[in-house]
């Protein structure tokens, strides 16, 4: 019985961690005990000297009070999993953490009983970047610390904010394309509609910082746009924080019903397609935020019309690019360069070789690929 007892006021504490106020029926509910044994307990962490706070009223509710050191130990094994796992992947987007990360993990494995320090050993992970994520470079911590700050205060930022489009005399880290170099294409940049710098050289920015959120290995800002009286999915790798300001604001209304549907569906995807050796760019008849919204990383989308676009990708190999504009099920208008409308003229003929490889339902056979189908590269 005591064990039993000591074990509940262990997981008592663990959930006034978790929660602000919990009920005294839904402390009930969760111990699987009486609310009187719930009111027993709370009179046993008092006499251990945690001040555990009673809210009167129907039900009454309970409560840690604040300045409260609680023991390392206070983890269910599901919380000790979540914790190793984020601790070893968070080095992928956050820069400068790999040390104190481990040193971390090796801290929190310590002091975890036993069975609990098996279960988080046999959970060893490496993260990898994927290559079409086009993962940005990590973030410093204290930026998204400030970021974090922010948000949280409700402080007005004030920062420069970088433009995707590398500079003209930057080296690139890209083999060189051969033939007739491709036709340069602009991203849209943060806001839609609002044509970016040719050039890097961050633009003043004024905004209301809501929410950081991380997306295919990039951290984004979701802000309100002072300047342009529009939200804006910002990338903190671009961000170049300013002075501190004194301004506060009101928080408003996220955009939408799924701020997550918003930063995805924004028209610039990150970094410039440059870094493949081969790119091209094509006109899609679709709308370009449904494109944005499935273009893979790397992608840049720009709107012609309401329901055609401007589409550039980069990929390892013509064929590949060309078959990558024809994942999107619409009518495609080849822009440039050449080598890309003679891929997608090759990928027709291997496809149309390929179709005549099923089943004739006339002749209800099989039909074999006639002499001369056969195309190489």
């Amino acid at each position: 019985m005591v064990e039993t007892t000591a074990a509940r006021l262990l997981l008592l504490l663990s959930l006034f961690q978790s929660r602000r106020e919990w009920p005294g029926a839904a402390l009930a509910q969760r111990l699987a005990v009486s609310p009187r044994t719930v009111r027993r307990d709370v009179e046993r962490l008092r006499a251990l000297g945690y001040p555990v706070l009673v809210t009167k009223g129907p039900g009454g509710a309970y409560r840690l009070g604040a300045g409260v050191r609680l023991p390392p130990l206070l983890f269910d094994d599901d919380q000790a999993l979540a914790i190793a796992v984020a601790l070893q992947t968070a080095p992928v987007t956050v820069a400068g953490i790999a040390e104190a990360a481990d040193r971390a993990l090796a801290t929190i494995r310590q002091v975890l009983p036993t069975p609990l320090r098996h279960r988080i050993d046999a959970v060893r992970v490496t993260a990898i970047d994927n290559a079409w994520d086009f993962a940005a470079p990590p973030v410093a911590p204290d930026l998204l610390l400030a970021l974090g700050t922010a948000v949280r205060h409700h402080s007005v930022l004030t920062f420069g904010y970088a433009s995707a489009t590398p500079p003209p005399d930057s080296t690139p880290t890209a083999p060189p394309v051969t033939g007739p170099p491709p036709t340069e294409a602009a991203s849209t940049g943060p806001a839609a509609g609002d044509p970016p710098p040719s050039h890097p050289t961050a633009a003043a920015r004024r905004v209301e910082p809501h929410q950081l959120a991380v997306w295919s290995g990039r951290w984004y800002l979701l802000a309100w746009d002072i300047g342009r009286g529009a939200w804006a999915a910002f990338r903190v790798d671009r961000i170049a924080l300013g002075p501190a300001t004194a301004a506060r604001f009101t928080p408003r209304p996220l955009p939408g019903t799924n701020p997550a549907a918003f930063i995805t569906g924004e028209l610039d995807r990150g970094d410039a397609p440059d870094h493949w050796p081969c790119r091209g760019e094509v006109l899609l008849d679709a709308p370009a935020a449904v494109i944005a919204r499935w273009a893979p990383g790397g992608a840049l989308v720009e709107e012609v019309g309401p329901n055609r676009c401007r589409l550039t990708l980069g990929a390892w190999s013509w064929t590949g690019l060309a078959a990558l504009f024809g994942t999107f099920g619409s009518d495609i208008e080849v822009v440039g360069p050449p080598e890309l409308a003679a891929a997608c003229a090759t990928l027709a003929r291997r496809y149309a070789a390929a179709s005549r490889c099923l089943p004739d339902p006339a002749a209800g056979r099989t039909a074999g690929p006639t002499a001369g189908t056969a195309v190489r590269e």
